[in-house]
């Protein structure tokens, strides 16, 4: 029988060491004890451990007095710096003097099978110290990891020796160093957040994190040969006041990490809403009629991260610049412009005199802006932190008629536009010129899909939308020509300015327009179009990706609530701009191009202009170029009727080859028949399943196949029911399996082809149950916090032949079944469903009738059908459902 080895003694005792003083750390730390302090405990703790553990593997490999006076252990990366977490790797090298890594070799082995037994995760090299200098400067994660070196034990002349010439051969290096150094946070950005501004930051990577105060010490150390901030502060390279804001940022950071390793029991360092939520209400934070809690804790998280970033940025910036050379040149090329102010090859600012005026003169502080944008200069430290710390003291004044034509000036520009106001923003500025942003500032925002807060959201807004004006096709040339690009910026700047209250931020938005317009110099028409604007922000997406876009009545009345084709240009942009702000990816090519046909369409019917899109010779040459497709097919008096009767929604919904193969399968119909096929639909990232059939097979199918699709896992995207020439019906669902990621392969879609035919043949059969396998993620949801009612409305005027029922409700698995099921049971006839999700809301729209194919004009029935759907709707999202 195989004995198992047994374990060091060492190693027994480190991990109970280990244990109990992670234990008595984390009690410290429920106590209150600052984040630094608990960090240096631990920091205390994992050393004695790895020391003990260092000792007893030298002592069990017999290890001679020589081979340890050649040998330095250095800790490095968070544990070197003394900030490490309660579950942090361990980074450590084994230095070693040139010649004996042969001979370190097992004591490398033996202290790491040591220490990972014990419990922590290691991370382990053996270097010379030459070795370790080539690396670095060929690697950059390992050169900002030994910056943070820390001798433990061993040869302190050897580590000497390796740091000195660590340090000498880094600062002969700064240029190249600083560079590759920036490049590697600028990647890691674009992957954990380029912003400081997430709903759902990573404390330690997130722009402003804890990331950004190390990248202060890495760049000091290879510019100055100094890692610390408070050294560099004495030696006059970082301010007081940045310093102390580091240390307090330090602090706030390192204490909300060690809390989420804490309760997580591992490393993590994502704060997502659960964990937000959790800890706000652990640190006791208010709740008052304005913010909640959770509001209250994120602002100051947001607060301390603005400030890391911008010292990190500005520190960043003079490492590159901040030579004695430079410095001369800087002074002797500075020259005085326009009033106060003067401008150098990289900096733009105050003369002394002028400084006190910029405290309280926002036109100055606009004229400055516009300089520095228009001399491409950036504000010298002293007058940007000047204005930023008076404007945060100084209570909000009324705004003069002389700053706020100044800000409309700003407005109506396009140039570097997006990077004025975010200089605003961070000097506080701007929410003296509209105060409302004072309140949506940091706000949160309560759903799955927006990926950034209020404020940094509205700045997206007003970034994308003139980006728009290098764009190709519609929408850059709507952007382009529109004349009032102040009133479209300004109206992006404030469209979700009414989030954060009770009430719908459409109506809140409205007031707060009515409220500021007061104090701009605006035409009538533009306050009234700016009102407007941002109460109707969400219309064009709303009726775009909700109802039948093909449908001229809904041209018709989404064209009447517009009234003229200036503000359907303004509102075309301002609905792109604010879809591509809420994350990447929200604003994709069948979202744009359906935007852009719906915008074309609805501008033909204000200006009466013959556009060549879906014009009536373009439907022509459409069936044309079907109908040639099929000259071989039989029966061509039939396809020349069918083809002649297919809908121009149809017609435009896919290619021709793709239509014409969908109507060779409708031509080989037989009575009580129904074909299925399906193809894969790479512009939409899904699979489209198609049913045709005679009309008097389908009745009630649209509620079987939904359940079918569900049962199968897969999520419904769309759903289209055409009804054509010779009672054939075609019925359309473009779905995404959830049990592949990539293309579904064909016998998945035969699989899922098969269950549809069986629920078409068999009407008597029983739907099968949806398998609940879709589980949310725990914690709380959207409507947990931010709770919008769920609606069902009913529409008699826009359709001449059906009622259109619209309904609201969050997302979730099933849902689509759910309400098709209770149509069915109020003996509705589903013609034509148009299924979206869009942001935080699923939004489903069927056009029906009752069993006799009418419209269901009585009052009181369809009050029964909204109130009855309504229900289901909400007992379904109960705990207990």
């Amino acid at each position: 029988m195989a004995t198992v080895p047994s374990l060091n003694p060492a190693v027994l005792e480190a991990r109970e060491k280990l244990q109990q003083g992670r234990q008595r750390l984390r009690e410290q730390h429920e106590r209150g004890s600052p984040g630094i302090q608990v960090c240096a405990g631990l920091t205390e703790l994992y050393d004695e451990i790895i020391l003990d553990l260092y000792h007893a593997a030298l002592a069990e490999l017999g290890a001679d007095a020589p081979l340890e006076s050649s040998l330095a252990l250095v800790a490095h990366s968070g544990y070197g710096r003394r900030e490490v977490a309660p579950y942090s790797d361990v980074d450590l090298m084994l230095l070693c003097a040139a010649g004996s890594e042969s001979q370190v070799a097992p004591l490398a082995q033996l202290l790491t099978q040591f220490v990972f037994d014990t419990g922590l995760q290691l991370g382990l090299t053996t270097r010379t110290a030459r070795q370790a200098w080539d690396l670095a400067f060929r690697d950059t994660h390992i050169l900002t990891s030994l910056v943070e070196s820390r001798l433990l034990t061993g040869e302190e002349t050897l580590f000497q020796r390796f740091m000195e010439g660590f340090r000498r051969r880094a600062q002969r290096r700064h240029r190249s160093s600083i560079l590759a150094i920036s490049q590697a946070r600028r990647e890691e950005q674009q992957q954990w957040g380029s912003t400081v501004y997430l709903l759902k930051p990573n404390v330690k990577r997130s722009r402003g994190g804890l990331r950004d105060i190390q990248l202060v010490r890495w760049l000091g150390f290879v510019r100055y040969g100094q890692p610390s901030p408070e050294q560099l502060m004495r030696q006059g390279h970082i301010s007081r006041e940045d310093r102390e804001r580091l240390h307090e940022a330090s602090e706030f950071l390192l204490r909300l990490r060690n809390e989420l390793h804490f309760h997580a029991g591992k490393s993590q360092d994502h704060l997502d809403r659960s964990e937000q939520v959790r800890i706000a209400e652990l640190l006791d934070y208010p709740q008052d009629e304005h913010l909640l809690s959770i509001e209250h804790f994120m602002r100051d998280y947001f607060q301390h991260t603005s400030q890391v970033r911008y010292i990190a940025t500005h520190f960043q910036a003079s490492t590159r610049t901040d030579n004695r050379l430079r410095k001369l040149f800087a002074l002797i090329l500075r020259r005085n412009i326009a009033d106060g102010f003067w401008m150098g090859p990289v900096h733009i600012g105050a003369r002394p005199e002028m400084l006190p005026t910029l405290c309280t003169d926002l036109g100055e502080v606009l004229r400055l802006m516009e300089l520095a944008n228009r001399f491409n200069r950036r504000i010298d430290h002293l007058t940007w932190t000047t204005i930023r710390d008076s404007m945060a003291a100084q209570p909000v004044a009324p705004l003069t008629e002389d700053v706020a034509t100044h800000f409309l000036d700003l407005l109506s520009r396009t140039a570097r536009l997006g990077n004025i106001l975010r200089r605003l923003h961070e000097l506080r500025v701007l929410e003296r010129i509209i105060p409302a942003i004072t309140h949506a500032r940091g706000l949160l925002q309560f759903n799955e899909y927006h990926k950034y807060t209020v404020d940094e959201h509205s700045l997206r807004a007003v970034e994308i939308a003139t980006d728009f004006s290098l764009a190709k096709g519609t929408l850059g040339e709507a952007y382009r020509s529109f004349q009032h690009k102040r009133l479209l910026h300004l109206a992006l700047l404030m469209h979700d300015l009414g989030k954060g209250y009770s009430e719908d931020h459409s109506e809140v938005g409205r007031r707060i327009v009515l409220e500021t317009v007061e104090h701009f110099p605006l035409s009538d028409w533009e306050k009234e179009t700016l009102e407007f604007l941002v109460h109707k922000h969400l219309l064009m997406s709303h009726t775009a990706f909700r109802k039948n876009a093909n449908d001229p009545s809904t041209i018709v009345e989404f064209a009447a609530q517009v009234g003229s084709p200036d503000v359907l240009q303004a509102l075309y942009v301002l609905t792109c701009a604010d879809l591509a702000a809420v994350g990447p990816d929200v604003l994709n090519d069948w979202k744009s191009d359906l935007l852009a046909e719906f915008y074309l369409r609805t501008r033909q019917q204000l200006t009466g202009e013959k556009e060549s899109f879906q014009s009536v010779e373009w439907a022509i040459r459409k069936r044309e170029q079907i109908l040639q497709l099929a000259r071989r097919e039989a029966n061509q008096p039939w396809w020349e009727r069918i083809v002649k009767a297919t809908p121009n929604d149809l017609l435009a919904s896919q290619s021709s080859p793709d239509l014409f193969a969908d109507l060779r399968h409708l031509s080989r119909l037989t009575e009580g028949e129904p074909s299925l096929w399906s193809r894969y639909v790479p512009e939409r990232n899904a699979v489209q399943y198609i049913v045709g059939a005679h009309e008097s097979s389908m009745g009630g199918m649209f509620h079987r196949l939904t359940g079918v699709l569900s049962n199968h896992r897969n999520q419904i995207l769309a759903a289209e029911i055409h009804r054509l020439d010779d009672g054939i019906v075609l019925d359309r669902f473009f779905v995404q399996d959830m049990d592949y990621s990539a293309i579904p392969p064909a016998s998945r879609r035969r699989q899922v082809e098969e269950a549809m035919q069986q629920a078409i043949s068999n009407p008597e059969q029983e739907i099968p149950a949806f398998k609940s396998l879709w589980q949310p993620s725990p914690g709380p949801r959207a409507h947990d916090f931010n709770p919008l009612p769920t609606r069902v409305s009913a529409d008699n005027v826009t359709a001449e032949k059906y009622t259109i029922l619209t309904i609201f409700a969050y997302d979730r698995m099933g849902l689509l079944l759910l309400i098709t099921g209770t149509l069915y049971e109020l003996e509705l006839e589903v013609h034509l469903a148009k299924i979206a999700t869009h942001l935080d809301q699923v939004v489903d729209v069927f056009y029906v009738t009752d069993r006799q194919g009418e419209k269901i004009e009585q009052e009181d029935r369809l009050k029964l059908i909204r109130e009855t759907v309504k229900q289901a709707i909400l007992e379904s999202d109960s705990p207990t459902a």
